[in-house]
């Protein structure tokens, strides 16, 4: 099973189970979590969801080609054709981040280690992120020849002109940048993260449970007054002009050995 699944009293709890490729989301994580998102936010028993990672990291990115990225890929190879790729695209990247955003109940990512492209889409369409003071969050887009990823909200987490700093130089923002910033809503030692995740859960779960969906809602229709929904959906059509020249480059699709390697790189370097 690529998502663990434990409920504690009206707290239910996610991991993304695949530490041994850094918790990399292949198709079928993510297909297996948004099976237990949409079944937890019918579930009259769940007040809040925790989305975690197991092992060291939170979420190093998309799946780049461990074996089970390939056999997904064998077993729904891709149709070909650009409006075929913007639409698989579209629909793992952006379509299931939003459907998350807006589930009716309160999500919170809990952050450890990396949190970086995939992974930093995973916990900013999560209403709170609580994060270990080791958590590193990174878009590294530009330095492969890329505008941003897919689910695009870095300048209402961080500001706009942090978030041009933070595309622009394709560098990290560590676990005290990123809660000073008011990417992240509370930093704990990486041995109480668990226990701090779950705290602020349980305090939320205490809370009546349309009010809570009322208050999501509020703040979310602020947001989208604001065009978050809509600017997401054109920043993806700026991820994907962008395509052309990244496969040039050999860092995107048919090269993914390099995109992969580049990414290997950068892991090491956090060991």
């Amino acid at each position: 099973m690529s998502i663990l699944k434990e409920q504690l009293g009206k707290v239910l709890r996610l991991t993304l189970n695949r530490p041994e490729v850094r918790n990399a989301q292949s198709m079928r994580l993510l297909r297996e979590l948004d099976e237990n998102m949409v079944a937890a936010a019918s579930d009259d028993t769940v007040s809040v969801i925790i989305l975690a990672g197991a092992g060291k990291d939170f979420s190093a990115g998309h799946d780049l080609g461990s074996p089970q990225a390939q056999e997904d890929e064998r077993l729904n190879p891709p149709k070909p054709g650009i409006d075929q790729e913007y639409d698989r695209i579209l629909h793992w990247n952006v379509e299931l981040c939003l459907r998350w955003r807006n589930l009716p109940k309160p999500t919170i990512a809990q952050v450890q280690g990396n949190c970086i492209m995939g992974g930093l889409m995973l916990a900013s369409c999560c209403d709170l992120i609580v994060a270990s003071e080791d958590a590193v969050f990174a878009d590294r887009a530009v330095a492969w020849g890329g505008a941003h990823v897919q689910y695009f909200t870095l300048p209402w987490d961080v500001g706009p002109r942090k978030a041009k700093e933070f595309l622009f130089t394709a560098g990290p923002i560590d676990a005290l940048e990123a809660h000073r910033l008011g990417l992240v809503n509370r930093l704990v030692p990486r041995d109480q993260l668990q226990d701090g995740t779950m705290e602020l859960a349980q305090s939320i779960a205490r809370q009546d449970l349309f009010a809570l969906r009322l208050a999501k809602l509020s703040v979310n229709e602020a947001l989208d007054r604001q065009g978050q929904t809509e600017a997401i959906n054109m920043a993806f059509k700026n991820y994907m002009m962008a395509l052309p020249y990244r496969k040039e480059r050999g860092s995107f699709g048919g090269n993914a050995a390099t995109a992969r390697e580049r990414l290997e790189r950068y892991n090491k370097s956090r060991d």
